[in-house]
């Protein structure tokens, strides 16, 4: 596979593209835009990989696009050491098959421009709704999320195993993605009930109420992130809403589980006597 590579950082020409010899590619090298679009006009490749700030802030997405109109069958990568939503967006519009972070993940980056190559790129623009990506990332959102929940130290004190943390969160993820696809302005009642559920068995495994929001706003954080790594597959004119109705769920669905904690706290008897005074009262 040939692999044109553009960056103006000496140290960077002569180690990423030895590496990437080493994996089976042939790399030829440039440091300018100038002298990337001379050798895109006269080689065929299989792969740019490129800076995204070579000479001036974003002109990376110059040889993107050269690229795009003069050898369309191939991939195009960013190399970016500020990745941020304006860069994404951009990225999006050059329809840019993936962009990295600097210092990228060697691994990860080879593994990325070998599985692109070979895959026909899709002639239509970014299609993935917010919903699509939950239900394709569930396993890894929750896995994530685990891992965050490590690292508080407040967990430390409650006795609770893989599973029951685990608990109910991949089902309401599930069916937090189909009442999103739904279009549905209210929250389903199948999903309440989940919720409440979720916050009565919280309880009796010694969580507080402080711990039940934190968990939810860990996830809502995880969330965002896994939609921002997956941005440039995402319908953008579906995003914003999609992103906002999806926090507005997780609230609503975190009031219900409060209420439900709430209520498993109160002993039968109070709540019976509680009844009957009532009651008393209304007759």
């Amino acid at each position: 596979m040939r692999v044109l590579f553009v960056d103006d950082e000496l140290s960077i020409r002569l180690t990423l593209p030895a590496i990437l010899e080493q994996q089976g590619f042939e790399v030829a090298v440039a440091e300018s835009v100038s002298e990337a679009l001379e050798l895109i006009n006269h080689r065929p490749f299989d792969v740019l990989l490129t800076d995204l700030n070579i000479g001036t802030p974003a002109d990376g997405f110059i040889l993107v696009s050269a690229m795009r109109r003069i050898q369309p069958s191939a991939a195009t990568f960013i190399l970016t050491g500020y990745p941020d939503f304006q860069t994404a967006l951009e990225a999006i519009r050059k329809q840019v098959d993936d962009y990295f972070t600097k210092p990228a993940d060697i691994p990860t980056l080879v593994s990325t421009l070998k599985q692109k190559v070979h895959r026909p790129r899709c002639s239509e623009p970014p299609c993935k709704r917010v919903s699509t990506v939950i239900l394709e990332k569930s396993d890894e959102i929750v896995e994530r999320w685990l891992q965050e929940l490590t690292v508080d130290a407040r967990w430390n004190s409650i006795s609770i195993s893989r599973d029951e943390q685990i608990n109910r969160w991949p089902t309401l993820l599930t069916d937090l993605a189909k009442a999103i696809e739904s279009g549905k302005t209210e929250v389903p009642a199948e999903l309440l009930r989940c919720a409440a559920t979720h916050g009565a068995e919280r309880l009796k495994h010694g969580y507080t109420i402080p711990l039940l929001v934190t968990e939810t706003r860990i996830l809502n954080r995880v969330i965002a992130a896994v939609l921002q790594e997956d941005l440039l597959s995402m319908n953008l004119s579906t995003l914003i809403p999609d992103a906002l109705k999806t926090g507005e769920y997780m609230e609503i669905l975190l009031e219900e589980s409060i209420r439900a904690f709430q209520a498993a706290q109160i002993p039968p008897r109070i709540a019976a006597s509680g009844q009957s005074k009532t009651r008393a009262k209304a007759s």
